[in-house]
């Protein structure tokens, strides 16, 4: 760690703000680095008067950029949770220095003093945007406490804490984001060691506990019921090894170290920790404490997590996850979770990212099921779609100038001039659509039903992961990473592992503007990289897909 920090300090002063590595927040852990650099006695640049320069020129370039209001625009413009962020890098890095007695380093505190304690008073009246939000706050409030004490930073804190941290029974944050549960753990674990509260802990506990069994075999975490932006995309469980390894140690939890022994050897460990995290050590001595033994953690389970209605199968290598949680109404907006990701399934190396269905059904776009049921071992996924006509309006509502009221659809595709709440509905056409999950020691069949009305196309669409190779596919000699599995059984291979599934089907070639007109209508897709294999049908229609 202090090799990798010390090369990061050379960058520094061979390619200056060149070698930043975290945007606008690259200042805050750049001191951070440096001040573990001059202080720590194993690094090459211990007591470097070349590195006081640099932390002099980082203090000046926060100075440079602070608002008059206290705040930096690294984000959001003039926002106090954003300039929280960096304050917990930043202020390390000041404890670090704050340990050290040695007359060249005054100006440069005392720079950086007067910098984190008008930020301070940016952060004591500023406001949030998300619940995170909160506790970033709040933790950037307990480092400038313990460097200046001040009543005024508790109390804001404690402000904040009055409105309670909630967690779900199966230890979900608002964001049920892995992302931000990262950054909610962070605020808590530092909060409760900065302020002397250990009941603090409780919340990182119960979130860790359930993260685990998102985690996939090399480290990956589930992240399709996220609310928040990483519902589309991965996440790794490394960023949560120092939380792992704070808690492991303090309460002697050997499940923990485990988990953490299984992180140090997960891609992204190198880079995130190692090159990255020499100064959370050197401020924190919970860290620097070796790891209590490890405890055995499962590796064969089925959990379904009733709050965000998804289950998590694993067999050794082999996972699979169900997905029926998605918020109703649905309405596309951040904060809210709506991925039609209903399915995924890994063999190892070889991935589905995810499967999805959608039908030509008036342009509402994909299954998203309504809710997930478990019985008898199997797991249920349901949707009914609804599309009616209109009817005159009654005479009592109509205007001869034809100016009605703007108002949506009652199916909620899309909005018109046309009062259409108040308006008769008739020939109302239904879509029902049933998908059916079974495991068995890691082979899964997955039962698709769909009926209601006929003749209606129905796409099947699975993504596996971009670097491998597809078998038994039919090229859709479109010109992009599309396939459709006609007949029989499909292959894809990625470094030794394999998934085989199949039987295929292919009743149309409709695999185009799947995503609804809620999405289409603004240009929009949630199409992603990887090999696409579509399964195609008609109403009323019913297929069964295996996967082993």
């Amino acid at each position: 760690m202090v090799k990798a920090n010390d090369q990061h300090v050379q960058n520094l002063l061979d390619k200056g703000d060149n070698a930043n590595k975290h945007g606008g927040r690259s200042y805050g852990y750049n001191f951070a680095m440096l001040a573990s650099a001059y202080c720590c006695s194993d690094s090459r640049f211990y007591e470097a008067a070349e590195v006081i320069g640099l932390l002099d020129y980082t203090a000046d370039k926060l100075i440079e950029n602070q608002r008059p209001d206290g705040t930096i625009n690294a984000g959001n413009l003039e926002s106090p949770p954003d300039t929280a962020f960096i304050m917990e890098p930043l202020c390390a890095g000041v404890y670090i220095l704050s340990q050290k007695s040695d007359r060249a380093l005054a100006p440069v505190k005392k720079k950086i003093k007067g910098f984190v304690l008008k930020t301070g008073e940016a952060l004591v009246v500023g406001g949030i945007h998300t619940p995170n939000h909160r506790w970033v706050v709040c933790h950037a409030l307990a480092r400038i406490n313990q460097l200046y004490p001040d009543p005024q930073y508790v109390d804001r804190i404690d402000e904040w804490l009055s409105e309670g941290i909630y967690l779900d029974k199966d230890g979900h944050y608002p964001e049920r984001s892995m992302n931000y549960s990262d950054v909610e753990n962070n605020a808590f674990i530092a909060l409760g060691r900065l302020l002397g509260r250990p009941e603090l802990y409780d919340a990182p506990r119960k979130s860790l506990e359930m993260t685990y069994y998102y985690m996939e075999p090399n480290g990956d975490l589930v992240t399709t019921d996220s609310r928040r932006q990483d519902q589309y995309s991965h996440r790794s469980i490394v960023v949560q090894y120092l939380h792992y390894r704070y808690l492991a140690n303090y309460d002697q939890n050997g499940r923990f170290a485990k988990i953490c022994q299984l992180i140090e050897g997960f891609p992204g460990f190198d880079r995130i920790i190692v090159e990255e995290a020499l100064f959370h050590f050197m401020e924190d001595g919970m860290l620097r404490k070796d790891l209590p033994e490890g405890e055995p953690v499962p590796v064969d389970f089925e959990k379904l997590f009733t709050t965000s209605s998804l289950a998590r199968i694993r067999r050794e290598n082999t996972t699979a996850t169900i997905f029926g949680g998605v918020d109703w109404p649905l309405i596309i907006a951040s904060g809210r979770s709506v991925s039609p990701n209903f399915f995924s399934y890994r063999k190892g190396n070889a991935i589905l990212w995810y499967m999805r269905m959608s039908a030509s059904f008036f342009s509402m776009g994909h299954f998203r099921s309504q809710g997930l049921r478990h019985e008898n071992g199997k797991y249920h996924l349901y949707q009914k779609l609804e599309a009616p006509y209109y009817q005159p309006l009654p005479k009592s509502l109509r205007n001869k100038d034809g100016d009605y009221e703007l108002t949506p659809s009652v199916d909620g595709r899309f909005w018109s001039k046309m009062a259409f709440d108040k308006r008769p509905l008739s020939n109302v056409k239904t879509l029902e659509s049933k998908v059916t999950v079974e495991e068995y020691n890691g082979k899964v069949d997955v039962l698709f039903e769909v009926s209601g009305l006929e003749g209606v196309s129905v796409t099947v669409e699975m993504c596996f992961d971009q670097a491998g190779q597809l078998k038994g596919v039919e090229p859709a000699y479109d010109g992009e990473d599309n396939y459709f599995l006609t007949d029989g059984q499909g292959v894809f291979e990625k470094d030794g592992d394999r998934i085989t599934f199949g039987p295929g089907i292919k009743e149309h070639g409709r695999i185009r503007r799947l995503d609804g007109e809620k999405y289409s209508v603004h240009f929009g897709s949630l199409r992603t990289e990887g090999n696409h294999v579509y399964l195609t049908g008609i109403t009323p229609f019913t297929h069964k897909l295996t996967f082993q």
